[in-house]
């Protein structure tokens, strides 16, 4: 009996599967998986979301106008470059969607953001990886990984789950290295935690070039990942593209009003910035004391290198049972690591004490 088939490239798909949130026989759960902020919402940000209850019987504005304004004014973008979306995750779909297909090429640093490869298979194209130097996006490793098939190239900046990043001048570099009908999608969700001088997350790009889009979220430093709410910053052409694939309602009212209200609370941002700033090097400094490989990074999170695999795993255990669930990166192709959410000054400190525990029994 015949029974319906999926298009081409899906059944290779391995399923993306989220951080964790619950340890069984915890009571109390430390979730540091899923770089989220520790500091919550802003308190504006739940207000008006509160407020959308009595509306729920409507549709939302289907174009986020006041959204894409609010951003715009908050980031000093153009609003009609602006495309709003379902996490930038949706966004990321849509842009593959409209520029790939079956026997086109989807290009990628071999440690960037697992959305990209499935994404690329989802339409039957080809997800190509490029390999990294130290653990970071390699420009002429990017380059010389481009083909006639290639159609877009992805850049994590800074980079999950690595969490480097490479500069405004060797983005530059990629992107005038490419053909120009190769899209450039410069993913900068940890964009705000940066404070590097030779950073920007890409916006100059995108107003400079007609094959550059940048895009970012609210679910990090904003801390509204449960409203699913990104956007893109395009050239006119591609937000025509993307206006017309996707959905009509693709925002809820409630996510847009909230992210209004969380580009208002600029204390918000700059106090998670400040935490971050503090306790990333702190979180850094104790783990490799112990002995721990901790590459840079410039987001809100570490990746720690233990011995081997069954190290890593082994350090992994000593987090749950310590009712702390970190991140394994298997999937990212990093068996030895793990990925740690920088928390609060408590949660950071279980952290510590639990591999430390861990280390010195082993």
């Amino acid at each position: 009996m015949s029974t319906p088939k999926p298009q081409p490239g899906i059944m290779d798909i391995q399923a993306y599967v989220g951080g964790g949130h619950e340890v069984p026989g915890v009571d109390r759960v430390v979730v540091l998986s899923a770089n989220e902020t520790p500091l919550g919402p802003s308190v504006k940000a739940v207000s008006a979301y509160r407020d959308l209850a009595e509306s729920l019987h409507r549709y939302p504005e289907g174009g986020s106008t006041d959204l894409r304004q609010a951003i715009a004014e908050r980031f000093g973008c153009d609003a009609d470059r602006i495309v709003c979306g379902n996490g930038s995750d949706e966004l990321i779909a849509l842009l593959v969607r409209a520029y790939a297909g079956q026997g086109d090429e989807v290009l990628y640093s071999r440690h960037g953001f697992l959305m990209y490869p499935i994404a690329t298979r989802s339409v039957g194209a080809t997800p190509v990886a490029a390999p990294e130097a130290n653990y970071t996006v390699d420009v002429d490793a990017m380059l010389s990984k481009v083909s006639d098939k290639t159609r877009i190239a992805f850049v994590a900046n800074p980079n999950n789950p690595t969490g480097s990043y490479i500069s405004t001048d060797e983005m530059r570099r990629l992107r005038e290295g490419l053909p120009d009908d190769v899209l450039l999608v410069i993913d900068s969700a940890y964009a705000e935690y940066v404070s590097r001088n030779d950073y920007s997350a890409g916006a100059e790009l995108v107003e400079e070039f007609d094959n550059v889009v940048m895009t970012r979220t609210f679910s990090k430093i904003f801390g509204l990942a449960a409203l699913r709410l990104g956007w893109a910053y395009c050239p006119p052409a591609v937000a025509d593209v993307l206006n017309r694939i996707r959905g009509p309602f693709n925002v809820t009212a409630a996510a847009q009003a909230a992210g209004i209200a969380a580009l208002g609370d600029v204390a918000h941002t700059d106090q998670g910035r400040s935490h971050n700033d503090q306790w990333l090097p702190w979180l850094t400094n104790e783990l490799t004391a112990l002995g721990l490989t901790v590459h840079p990074s410039v987001g809100n999170f570490i990746l720690v290198r233990f011995a081997d695999t069954e190290a890593a795993v082994a350090g992994y255990d000593a987090l749950m049972a310590a009712g702390c669930i970190a991140r394994l990166v298997v999937g990212y192709g990093l068996p030895e690591c793990i990925r740690i959410t920088v928390g609060t000054e408590d949660e950071n400190r279980i952290v510590v004490d639990a591999l430390r525990q861990h280390l010195a029994s082993a």
